[in-house]
């Protein structure tokens, strides 16, 4: 299949990593819908499109190629109907809002003051490395019941198992263009098993309160009986990628959009009420999910003018919708004086981003303790960002006076 602009028909991966928003941007202006050969599936590249096709009942959950690949079955990500409700109860009572209120603070600010306190003498820092993803990682790691797990190696993994999803190239047959772009990620995997297999015989006799994956095990199963852990599996390898990058590259992204406003980085600081407007602007601005949700036809509809038999396959590219000129008024622009609209950041519809509560959180309390203990804190260097499925910066350079 080809696109119906040679242009696109030549986008390669290289291109989507490294030109990013400038592909995007020309998608949403001459072809919003359309077939990208390099990914083999059909691109929605603006909010109307987006919202429109996550919300259709034309259309349901899917992983692309790569993501089966990285994750395998069932996913939740994957899933509909019955199996993806089950998926869902198993990970959505933890989550609610009301609970997460109840317990996050206590969670996340020690973990946040304790790499504060690792950093702050120096004067300086890159902060996705020494602070953003850090924090990150060991709240989630600590959430899912990962405690003895270190941090390095959750963010080892993280990084491991997100180059295994983006390897998404695809061959005119079908098959990848690189299929040995998976075996870091399959021996991240092999790795995550050896370390949570003994958990899970653990809690399958003695349940862990305190440990998510412990509910995940024993809540919604019939007495006596657990949830089988190959059920378990595809979701944590979800979480395990998705929920520990997205607040780290949320914080980091707004923090370098707040370097690029510095009247607004002063009024953040000076009044921390003013931080979760920062993170939603940050959000929006370079949505840490980029183009990873997927949906699939499930009989042969239209949408966007363009006609789609029933199993064909749309990457919903909320990042570029966050970015539609038709919704935001400069949209590649930080501004968090905006007024405030809707972001995609967390997807929308029945496969909607569950740990959106969570994710908040996170950032809030994170950039709260930044801000108070280094409110001097200024850029020293340029930021840089990558990733046209998972996008965030890759280094977020500081420096403050002690």
């Amino acid at each position: 299949m080809t696109s119906s602009a040679s242009w696109i028909d030549e986008i390669s991966m290289k291109d989507l990593e490294q030109k990013t928003n400038e592909i995007y941007e020309r998608l949403r202006r001459e072809a919003p819908l359309t077939y990208i050969p390099a990914l083999g599936a059909y691109v929605a590249s603006t909010a109307e499109l987006c919202q429109e096709i996550a919300r259709s009942d034309d259309f349901e959950g899917v992983l692309n190629p790569s993501g089966i690949r990285t994750f395998g079955r069932p996913c939740i990500i994957d899933e509909n109907g019955p199996l993806h409700r089950d998926l869902r109860s198993m990970i959505d009572p933890a989550l609610r809002a009301t609970d997460v209120d109840r317990w996050v603070d206590a969670l996340v600010r020690p973990i946040a003051r304790r790499y504060i306190g690792a950093m702050e003498d120096a004067g300086h820092a890159e902060l996705m490395a020494e602070y953003f993803e850090p924090v990150s990682v060991r709240s989630l790691g600590d959430f899912l019941g990962l405690t003895a797990v270190s941090s390095d190696t959750l963010r080892d993994w993280f990084h491991r198992l997100s180059a295994s999803l983006a390897n998404a190239g695809m061959n005119a047959d079908g098959s990848f263009s690189n299929p040995d772009g998976f075996a870091d990620g399959d021996k991240a995997k092999e790795e995550i098993r050896t370390l949570v297999d003994p958990l899970l015989d653990r809690w399958t006799k003695h349940p862990d309160n305190n440990s998510a994956i412990s509910h995940w095990l024993h809540d919604g199963m019939p007495a006596g009986t657990t949830r089988s852990r190959e059920d378990i599996y595809p979701t944590l390898f979800v979480f395990l990628l998705g929920a520990m990058q997205e607040p780290a590259h949320a914080m980091g992204s707004t923090l370098a959009g707040l370097f690029t406003r510095p009247g607004q980085l002063e009024a953040v600081i000076d009044n921390p009420q003013l931080i979760p407007r920062a993170i939603a602007e940050g959000l929006r601005w370079v949505a840490p999910i980029w183009s990873a949700a997927g949906r699939i036809t499930v009989r042969a509809t239209t949408a966007g003018g363009v006609d789609l038999p029933a199993g064909t396959v749309v990457m919903l590219s909320f990042g570029s919708a966050n970015r539609d000129g038709g919704r935001y008024e400069a949209p590649s622009a930080y501004d968090m004086t905006r007024p405030p609209l809707p972001h995609l950041a967390f997807g929308a519809g029945s496969h909607a981003c569950a740990g959106i509560h969570f994710a908040n959180h996170v950032c809030r309390i994170g950039l709260e303790e930044l801000f108070e203990a280094i409110p001097n804190v200024a850029p020293a260097g340029e930021t840089r960002f990558r990733g046209w499925s998972f996008r965030g910066p890759t280094a977020v350079y500081a420096k403050w006076e002690v």
